[in-house]
């Protein structure tokens, strides 16, 4: 398929690939697009990039070059809410996202899919929180040049399951609040807890369209989150009252509600006495007192899964273990940190 040539003898020939030039700290980018014809002109800029010979290239039909193995790769790998360019950049096509949502890979076909070897997919972490635009993914072909029977091979992979790469949409819900703790009831200290769910629900798109205060007391926590269903609530947060003080009856008051497929407890830190059920098909997340003090906790990695429509239980909490405990960082980056990956 390749015949080399010295430089200087390749005046007048076409380009098979991008030329990248790369400059410490300056640049990296094309010096010579694929498809180039080459000129006297450029013999020494070509030098300079240590390129003193050039393939010329010969395609069968059994073979594939890389920018055509990139568009059908690219396709095979991307879903719903994902879009990515028509044409590759140094044979490389990127894949953004379409939408604001959450990143969903299929793990499993991405892994057999880059044992190919030849081929290579790179993405963002799954159920990572992405804005439309945002790169999430990369796909090229590794050599210049592969056999079609290999890229064949890569599309199945890609296509064995759901797709590899997928942006879901974050549904909008009628969120119920439910604020609990006899020193906020009884006017003892002053709530924090609302104004922070608040902010966070509305920036993933949801409304607090009611919210109720309880003290510890499990049959009014539960009439209260009752009271919340009624009014229309499709999501119910209950704070405070998740530890383990004889004073913190909040699980036994979501239980009380009627809640069922309860989890109690995660391997995150913050957010080890989190809770997760659900009442009539309404999620209940349950978020112990870490939730006013710390920025992210493990509420800001499941709720955004809630509102996609997964259903979260012991075995999607035991996983989040691996990555699961916060730095801290003084200036938070999240999602941009490895904290729940």
């Amino acid at each position: 398929m390749f015949k080399t040539v010295p430089v200087e003898k390749a005046v007048g020939m076409v380009l098979p690939h991008d030329i990248t030039e790369i400059i410490k700290d300056e640049k990296k980018g094309v010096a010579f697009k694929k498809g180039h014809i080459i000129s006297d002109e450029d013999i020494d800029y070509l030098k300079r990039l240590g390129k003193d010979n050039i393939y010329v290239l010969s395609l069968t039909e059994k073979t594939i070059h890389e920018n055509e193995a990139a568009s059908l790769l690219a396709a095979a790998l991307t879903g719903q809410g994902v879009e990515h360019t028509a044409q590759p950049v140094e044979g490389k096509i990127a894949v953004k996202a379409a939408i604001d949502g959450l990143l969903c890979i299929n793990k499993e076909s991405l892994f057999q899919f880059n044992m190919l070897g030849e081929v290579m997919c790179a993405t963002l972490h799954d159920n990572t929180p992405v804005k439309k635009g945002e790169t999430v993914a990369a796909t090229r072909l590794i050599p210049l040049v592969t056999t079609r029977d290999l890229v064949n091979k890569a599309e199945q992979a890609a296509r064995a399951g759901s797709p590899v790469i997928e942006v879901m949409e974050l549904s909008k819900r009628k969120v119920g609040l439910v604020i609990t703790g006899s020193e906020v009831f009884y006017g003892r200290i002053e709530d924090r807890f609302e104004q922070v769910l608040r902010q966070k629900l509305a920036l993933l798109g949801s409304e607090v369209t009611i919210v109720r205060m309880a003290p510890d007391d499990k049959d009014i926590i539960a009439s209260e989150i009752k009271r919340c269903i009624d009014h229309g609530a499709d999501l119910i947060v209950t704070s405070g009252g998740m530890s383990v003080d004889p004073d913190d009856v909040t699980r036994e008051g979501i239980l009380k509600a009627g809640a069922a497929d309860v989890v109690y407890g995660t391997p995150v830190l913050p957010g080890a006495m989190f809770l997760v059920g659900r009442i009539d098909n309404i999620p209940v997340l349950g978020l112990p007192a870490c939730g006013m003090y710390h920025k992210i906790t493990v509420f800001d990695l499941v709720l955004p899964r809630i509102l996609t429509g997964q259903k979260i239980g012991r075995t999607e909490l035991a996983e989040l273990g691996h990555g699961g405990l916060c730095r801290n960082c003084k200036t938070c980056t999240y999602p941009v940190c490895d904290f729940g990956k």
